[in-house]
């Protein structure tokens, strides 16, 4: 890929990425609950599961998806049932207080695996990506070659997007010590409403 068309990008990169969404929403939540450092894992998962879903609409697979209307309404409600239970689940949960809220139940691997099945069952980015890569991709150009330095410039805007999302949610965690519970509450309705959501519009 030559270098202007890299940077062009690298800029379309982070528009994207900076549209709010649910996994910025879940970063924004696990940032001021379980701090920054933490929420690195949560971070890590979403960065791995954008880089598979593009990485797929790079090679192809994403169109075949797309075109196949059984695959893609059950890529649909999966992701809107499972924004759901996550949803509920922050409804449900109890205030964490600030001496808590790093340690409190929350593995990395749980965290992580929250982020990365987010993105791996949101089929708005799945239609995002294969409509936008496309105009990057040259076919004279290796094929895998071209995939991975997509996906490994997206994965890189997307970490550092969403690591400022964490670290300034982190600046929150007073706050939250206070209203804790209403807090889970909106976050919890918004995933509720991003469920409910996506299989009707996306």
């Amino acid at each position: 890929m030559p270098f202007e068309t890299w940077l062009l990008y690298v800029f379309t990169c982070c528009g994207i990425a900076v549209v709010p969404g649910p996994n910025a929403l879940l970063v924004l939540t696990h940032g001021a609950i379980h701090g920054r450092r933490k929420t690195l894992f949560t971070i890590t998962g979403g960065v791995l599961g954008f880089a598979v879903v593009l990485s797929f609409c790079a090679l192809g697979l994403g169109a075949l998806i797309q075109a196949s209307s059984a695959w893609f309404n059950a890529l649909k409600v999966a992701g809107g049932l499972y924004l759901i239970w996550l949803g509920f689940g922050l409804w449900r949960a109890a205030p964490m207080t600030l001496e808590t809220a790093d340690t409190a139940g929350f593995s990395g691997w749980s965290l992580l695996r929250q982020g990365l099945v987010s993105a791996l069952s949101n089929p708005k980015a799945l239609l995002l990506f294969t409509a936008f890569i496309p105009p990057f991709l040259d076919p004279h150009r290796s094929l895998i070659a071209q995939t991975a330095a997509i996906a490994l410039t997206y994965a890189g805007v997307e970490f550092v997007v969403e690591y400022l999302v964490a670290s300034a949610a982190h600046r929150v965690r007073p706050w939250l010590a206070r209203t804790g519970r209403r807090f889970n509450k909106v976050c919890g309705g918004f995933f509720v409403l991003f469920g409910l959501a996506l299989p009707i519009r996306a």
